[in-house]
């Protein structure tokens, strides 16, 4: 079955990758981890309050100072993550999404960026825009999560996963067990492995909805008050990406008041004033 052999393939390439494993792939270890300093630390501890303070990671009204050592661990995070091609107007929206990576260790960090430009194939900038849009990425093991996942989303079909969108940075860092769920999940309303497997590939965005509050309400909808076949929603996934409240229900009570049936995509895809302007 298709996702038996990509499960396989997942292991026997995460296996293989890791007895080639190189002990020391950098000559130099301590570059990547400890890069020129951009913020020098001999700076007051005033002047580097100030600075994280302007870059919104410390807040302005604080009731006790932070130590010097937690100052320190916070500069060390912003001048490596500087190094690798973040600015300072980068640094309010990784703080406001993901506090913990100013808690990090810069070795667990190195690791993930060279994922993404050596395993994801991602530019500099490309790698910042996907972790821009999912900050948690910089904390997920490349090992156990992010590589798993990205051989999983290979072998479904997927490309340009090195394309910096929110879908691509989210999809990245699920486990691949999550979106194993989906598919058994289509394939519990009776589709195939293979048709569930290419629905997903084909759209996505189904991985990041729920079962119970998105799916699974729009597919009874379709076959049971829409009294429509599974063969459509086959042919037209992307029945799942539109409102059922807001969309789906009006749309399919307007046409039947009219007592006029047309294909998913017809239904679903115009615009309201072509759709309404043709059906009064």
């Amino acid at each position: 079955m298709l996702l038996n052999s990509i499960h396989l393939s997942i292991l026997s390439s995460f296996r293989n990758r890791n007895l080639n494993l190189n002990p020391n792939p950098n000559p130099n270890p301590h570059s990547s981890l400890h890069p020129p300093l951009l913020l020098r630390f001999r700076t007051s501890y005033r002047q580097n309050l100030q600075y994280l303070k302007s870059l919104s990671i410390i807040s302005t009204t604080y009731t006790k100072p932070p130590s010097h050592e937690t100052l320190d661990q916070i500069l060390s995070v912003v001048n490596y993550l500087k190094s690798q091609g973040f600015s300072d107007s980068h640094f309010a929206r990784l703080f406001f999404l993901c506090p913990e990576i100013f808690s990090s260790d810069l070795q667990n960090l190195a690791p993930v960026f060279a994922f993404l430009t050596q395993d994801l194939l991602a530019s500099p900038e490309e790698a910042c825009g996907l972790i821009s849009r999912c900050p948690e990425i910089l904390l997920s093991n490349v090992e156990f999560c992010l590589r798993p996942t990205l051989f999983f989303l290979r072998e479904l079909g997927l490309q340009k996963l090195n394309s910096p969108t929110t879908l691509n940075a989210h999809l990245l860092n699920s486990r691949v067990n999550k979106l194993l769920e989906k598919i058994r999940f289509l394939e519990s309303l009776g589709l195939s492995d293979e048709e569930s497997a290419r629905i997903c590939a084909r759209m996505p965005a189904i991985f990041g909805y729920s079962m119970e509050y998105n799916l699974r309400p729009k597919f009874e909808y379709l076959v049971k008050d829409m009294e429509r076949e599974i063969e459509e929603l086959k042919a037209f996934p992307q029945y799942f990406a539109f409102s059922l409240e807001k969309r789906i229900v009006p749309r399919h009570l307007h046409l039947k008041e009219r007592k006029v049936r047309v294909p998913l995509p017809r239904m679903l895809l115009w615009s309201d004033r072509r759709f309404y302007a043709k059906w009064k």
